[in-house]
């Protein structure tokens, strides 16, 4: 053992400083390795993270809403003291009413691992919202969930009808009402001819690899009886809105109908046989066939003159829009809150729900249309359109124009068998 010492020593004086210098290095390497552990450690616990919440030292309980449950339920295996879920309440309703928990949405509970008292209570409104509920702080804040936009292109030809042919594609009603209130004013959709065809571009909203949503319209187009109608999107006066291939506005005073997409049950006829009367009178107004309850929207901006109940009419509201145009819109099953005499209301406000009050053999919407004082065929109507695109944005109009054209034209159209649906 004296002679391995002794041969340790000799070796340490002949090599002299290098001895040293190595085994700095080696030391300099193990702190080196220490700190990139530690450092590696933190970055762990820094990710680990839950609604925005470090959870390193948190226990996670996932949970769905039962029936009839509360916060004070769900929280009662929590250990959490009444008065907290009470200052939770009280605090909370202008972030969320927690009397709006509701069955089978998700929640979330965050206990610390030493105790079994709950300290973060998340709840899940809805797919893309979150709301946060920090308990030992009396904390409340709502967040959204991070959406990506995944987008769409789809083309589809007319064998049925638009909503039905649309639906086989996977599109949604809100987009099919969409589509249908854009080219409102330039197709009949009651009067689809089969070979019509659709193409329309889009974003879905996905949130956890979920669709929770749809942009609006990004690009249209459709063939009407042999007629192109391109719907190209400009911003113009800080308003996107979308124009012609000649530069006109699609958009006009007016929407084309006051419920969304819908079927039409009775024109407006000066000889129509009254099936309530059992006589023959004018039909002065457009009847719409809807569910009771459907939302009824105003056409277009304007002053509630009227808002009341009648015999005949039920329950109705007359809006006056100019000094040229009113509208008025009969047999509701309830007008809308709000709506009295004096009411500013805005183009697609809803005004009030499709009923079949006053002399009505079914749920439907009437809706009649004065001009200069006169009721008139609001079908017949032709409405002047928002201002063209400018002489100053002509060029800018036509490179988007190109860009959109092309677009549509690269779309494929699609079939209900094989759903060619093109997603980027």
């Amino acid at each position: 053992m004296r002679k391995k010492w002794i041969g340790a020593t000799l070796l340490t004086l002949a090599l002299g400083g290098g001895f040293y210098f190595i085994w700095d290095q080696v030391s300099f390497s193990r702190e080196k390795e220490e700190a990139f552990v530690e450092n590696f450690e933190e970055e762990m616990q820094e990710d680990l993270l839950l609604y925005g919440i470090n959870i390193n030292e948190l226990d996670v309980v996932e949970g769905i809403v039962g029936k009839n449950q509360t916060l004070s339920t769900l929280l009662a295996p929590f250990n959490v003291p009444y008065q907290i879920i009470d200052e939770i309440a009280k605090k909370s309703k202008d972030i969320f009413d927690v009397r709006k928990i509701a069955f089978n949405k998700k929640f979330t509970v965050l206990t610390g691992r030493d105790s079994s008292q709950a300290e973060f209570f998340i709840y899940e409104p809805n797919p893309s919202e979150y709301v946060v509920f920090k308990l030992n702080e009396v904390e409340i804040y709502k967040e959204e969930k991070p959406v990506e936009l995944r987008k769409v292109e789809l083309g589809g030809e007319i064998d049925h009808s638009l909503s039905v042919n649309m639906s086989q594609l996977g599109i949604t009603n809100d987009l099919i009402d969409k589509f249908a209130d854009l080219f409102g004013w330039y197709v009949d959709f009651q009067r689809l001819q089969k070979g019509d065809k659709f193409k329309v571009v889009y974003h879905e909203k996905v949130v956890e690899g979920n669709v929770v949503g749809i942009t609006d319209i990004e690009t249209a187009y459709f063939l009407y009886k042999g007629e192109e109608f391109h719907a190209i999107p400009f911003e113009q006066n800080g308003e996107t809105s979308f124009f012609d291939q000649e530069g006109n506005s699609f958009k006009k005073a007016f929407l084309r109908d006051p419920l969304k997409y819908t079927r039409i049950s009775s024109k407006y006829n000066l000889n129509r046989y009254h099936p309530v009367q059992k006589r023959y009178k004018p039909h002065l107004g457009t009847d719409y066939a809807a569910p009771t309850g459907t939302e009824i929207r105003t056409v277009g901006d304007g002053t509630v003159v009227e808002a009341r109940y009648t015999s005949a009419n039920g329950n109705y509201v007359k809006i006056k829009h100019n000094g040229t145009y009113t509208t008025q819109y009969l047999h509701m099953s309830k007008i809308a809150s709000g709506m009295k005499p004096g009411t500013r209301v805005k183009q697609g406000q809803v005004i009030g729900f499709v009923g079949a009050t006053g002399l009505a053999t079914g749920p439907h919407l009437c809706f009649r249309f004065w001009k200069n004082g006169k009721q008139v065929d609001w079908l017949q109507e032709k409405i002047p359109p928002s201002d063209p695109i400018l002489p100053n944005n002509k060029m800018a109009f036509e490179q988007v124009k190109i860009d959109k054209l092309q677009l549509l034209t690269s779309i494929p159209i699609s079939y209900p068998a094989d759903k060619l649906v093109a997603t980027k």
